[in-house]
């Protein structure tokens, strides 16, 4: 087992720590190991159509990555492409389904063209825009249909965005078929390495039928053929992460060579602080034992937070907002206790209220009665005259 040695951090590494002779030893061991237990299950098993070369041509090969944080925020639906120097799906068995942008009419003549490589053809089974998928595929029945019925799904960078909400947990409960995006937009003229400004002011109408922003024909193909070659890694919030790399009948050397690509650009690309975050790798299989290729002796990414045996962990840090709060209700308790301390005095006596006058109040409203009445009687003596 191979283990870092270096004495500078494992970020200031320009060369990469993992050993070329250990990802050969671990490749030739695992594949050995898969063949013997397959041959063992297929002489055991009572199934008279099992074929064990088969079995070990569909065994797949997992790169495992373990980080000491999370290298992602959030489950990404949109999986990354690493171009490997031996493509995962070579093969003309496998059938590929291509979502595009509309309309699907131009892309399907290009793959009916003489342009258009014959070997990939036959493969591509399906050409199929954003409209159409709406209305042909709306219920789960069609969405579980048309995921068995392709082994590969590539999908327009400009509309994948749009089809977790189209084809729903179908495709994308697990990262077996989710649509690799592929890039079928025509690319911007360059003039000395630089892309030409888009003119400013209102864009003039293009009719989409007749005038399609697409590639080339021979650019379509090469995307295509990037795509389906390449190795697929899909992040989520964990430390753990699995590329497929290769499968059980390919050769160590062959195997080992994507392995040692899919390592370096992983860290490259995606790890972050690089390989001061990576804690290990692993090389396995879908049901055997996990076999490491690389483990650090650094267990935590920032020495700071490490705690010393017999040292007392530091207090949280707290906010300003909750240990204000915390301090106010502090100053309230004390000023409580010392009101209780001190002695209660005794409530002063009410004054007393002057007595009430009942007779003089009765005259007062019998003299404003007799005025009123003398008032109303002018009052109507005046409108009688």
């Amino acid at each position: 087992m191979s283990k870092s040695t270096a004495v500078v951090k494992a970020s200031d590494a320009v060369v990469s720590p993992v050993d070329p002779t250990q990802i050969t030893k671990a490749s030739k061991a695992l594949l050995a190991h898969i063949k013997k237990a397959t041959a063992a299950s297929t002489a055991v098993s009572k199934n008279l159509l099992a074929d064990e070369e088969s079995t070990v041509a569909e065994t797949p090969i997992w790169l495992t990555l373990t980080t000491k944080k999370h290298i992602a925020d959030t489950n990404r639906l949109q999986p990354s492409k690493i171009v490997l120097p031996n493509p995962l799906n070579a093969d003309n068995e496998s059938t590929i389904c291509i979502i595009v942008a509309d309309p699907q009419r131009h892309y399907k003549n290009v793959v009916a063209s003489e342009e258009f490589p014959e070997d990939l053809r036959n493969r591509i089974t399906r050409v199929i825009d954003v409209t159409h998928l709406k209305a042909k595929f709306k219920t789960y029945e069609a969405q579980r249909q048309l995921f068995n019925d392709h082994d590969i799904f590539l999908a327009d960078d400009r509309i994948v965005n749009r089809l977790p909400k189209h084809l729903g947990k179908t495709f994308f409960k697990s990262t077996a078929k989710r649509p690799v995006p592929v890039v079928f937009m025509k690319q911007r003229e360059k003039v000395d390495g630089k892309r030409v400004a888009k003119p400013k002011g209102p864009k003039p109408k293009r009719d989409p039928v007749e005038n399609v922003n697409a590639r080339p024909t021979p650019e379509i193909v090469a995307e295509i053929r990037k795509a389906i070659g390449s190795a697929l890694v899909s992040l989520s919030p964990s430390t753990n992460t699995a590329i497929k790399v290769g499968y059980a009948s390919w050769d160590a050397e062959k195997l080992a060579a994507n392995v040692e690509k899919v390592i370096n650009e992983l860290v490259e690309r995606f790890v972050p602080h690089k390989w001061s975050n990576v804690r290990s790798f692993y090389l396995k299989g879908p049901e055997t034992a996990a076999l490491p290729i690389y483990q650090t002796d650094e267990l935590w990414l920032d020495d700071s937070k490490v705690i010393a045996d017999g040292a007392e962990p530091e207090k949280a840090n707290i906010g300003k907002k909750r240990k204000a709060a915390d301090d106010e209700t502090e100053a309230k308790a004390e000023e409580g206790a010392k009101d209780e301390s001190r002695p209660k005095k005794k409530a002063k006596k009410a004054a007393a209220l002057p007595e009430s006058n009942d007779d003089k109040l009765d005259k007062e409203i019998a003299t404003r009665k007799a005025t009123l009445r003398k008032q109303k009687a002018a009052a109507k003596k005046a409108v009688e005259v």
